[in-house]
């Protein structure tokens, strides 16, 4: 189990009630059924992740708009390195690939699990 800032718990709560329409897109359509389970707002660390799968130590994370600014693009970079130094691999998902392309997010994500799970049964 990954350590956690308790604090970050009511959080995170709150944000799973309520989901961004694309993270309920995500959850509704494709994560909640995926043969491995994955958890919505789950707190590792310091952060909340938006998606967490912990079999193949892979976070989702959603990105609109504000994520594209020079101050907050710099602050995700610091996040996801961060989050890799505790062995975990980030995928960051623009809304608008959610908007345009839900079946190819789909497939990137399954992708990305079913090559996470090999290379680590290697």
């Amino acid at each position: 189990m990954k350590e956690y800032n308790k604090a970050n718990i009511p959080l995170a709560k709150a944000l799973r009630k309520n989901l961004t329409p694309w993270e309920r897109k995500l959850w509704y359509n494709f994560l909640r059924g995926y043969p491995l389970r994955f958890q919505r707002q789950k707190v590792i660390g310091n952060y909340i992740a938006d998606f967490y799968c912990a079999k193949a130590k892979l976070i989702l994370e959603l990105d609109g708009g504000g994520h594209y600014t020079i101050e907050q693009s710099q602050k995700d970079h610091l996040r996801t390195k961060e989050l890799e130094s505790m062995g975990l691999t980030v995928l960051r998902i623009c809304n608008s690939d959610i908007d345009r392309n839900f079946n190819g997010v789909c497939e990137y994500i399954d992708l990305s699990v079913k090559n996470l799970s090999l290379s680590q049964l290697r």
